[in-house]
């Protein structure tokens, strides 16, 4: 199966009564630090706190009888977890989540709270766990990213973006496997091609850098970063093609940079988010996401679980 605009179309019109149609936000005070005219899609105030819920209803909505019977299972690092557990909640199926180590305890607490069982493991071998836990249970599996029902799902904050915004000129996305900014691009370029859309992952997992460079899927080494939710090791195969083909530039952001950016996005912008959601930002302050005063630039902010452990960090960064 291909992702097109029509599957996307068709994935806004299958979720739209399960999500909410978040907010795009102009933040003003952000625009001198940031050197543009700074706009936020705020998936952080999705029903369960991230973009995440689009693309797991899209496609648990899609299973047959019976594959709802069996329930679902995933890998994840901790949004598309909660994402999936609330459709699976919301559906009545069962649903077990496999959860790296390395994720912060509230995602996991959010997860158990929506009556979804947890498998904590090491953050390489979470997808072979998941895979055991399909084998041993029947569940279907439903994937964080590297899937084109997932990618569907996600283009739809595409979608949103050009109706909420007509004016943008540049979309720039957290990325990680890819689903989300494959899917956000393929909607993007297939309605405004003239819009650029630009990634950002941490420095500390450079996959897609690495990968559009050598012209294919390349697993890196992956550091610890606060971009927790930003982990994978390596682009996803079938999300791959999709980033190469519509994605205008991949940056590779520091974490001091993440943090000081996220800083500001709290501060200065007032929004919550988890640290994740402000690496675009932190691209930008760089200098490796290239933007004009007179710019109106989009950052998608793609998730908001935090906790106050982690908000203790910000007291350490300098402005």
């Amino acid at each position: 199966m291909a992702l097109t605009l029509e599957k996307i179309r068709a994935a806004r019109e299958r979720i739209v009564p399960y999500i909410v149609k978040t907010p795009l936000l102009r933040l003003p005070a952000l625009d001198e630090y940031f050197g543009c005219r700074v706009f936020a899609k705020a998936e952080c105030m999705q029903i369960t706190g991230a973009f995440k819920l689009r693309g797991a209803f899209n496609k648990v909505l899609q299973l047959s009888p019976d594959e709802l019977a069996r329930g679902v299972a995933a890998a994840s690092s901790g949004n598309h977890g909660r994402g999936l557990a609330y459709a699976a909640k919301a559906l009545g199926i069962p649903a077990t989540i496999v959860i790296p180590d390395t994720a912060p305890q509230l995602k996991v607490d959010n997860i158990l709270a929506l009556g979804a069982r947890v498998v904590r493991c090491g953050l390489a071998e979470r997808f072979e766990v998941a895979e055991r836990v399909v084998k041993e249970t029947g569940a279907v599996m439903v994937p964080p990213y590297n899937d084109e029902d997932i990618m569907a799902g996600q283009g739809t904050i595409g979608l949103e973006v050009l109706e909420q915004e007509p004016a943008v000129e540049k979309i720039v996305v957290p990325v990680s496997g890819g689903g989300l900014i494959g899917g956000i691009a393929t909607a993007v370029k297939a309605l405004r091609p003239e819009v650029q859309v630009c990634g950002a992952e941490p420095a500390a997992a450079p996959r897609y850098s690495v990968s559009l460079r050598e012209g294919k899927p390349t697993k890196v080494t992956v550091e610890k970063s606060p971009a927790d939710a930003l982990v994978a090791n390596m682009p996803g195969s079938v999300c791959f093609p999709y980033v190469e083909r519509n994605v205008d530039g991949m940056a590779a952001v520091s974490d001091e940079a993440i943090l000081r950016a996220h800083k500001k996005l709290l501060f200065e912008g007032k929004l919550l988010a988890e640290f994740s959601s402000a690496i675009g930002l932190a691209g930008v302050m760089e200098g490796k996401i290239p933007v004009r005063p007179d710019e109106n630039v989009c950052f998608v902010i793609s998730g908001g679980s935090i906790s106050p452990e982690q908000l203790d960090r910000l007291k350490t960064i300098e402005e």
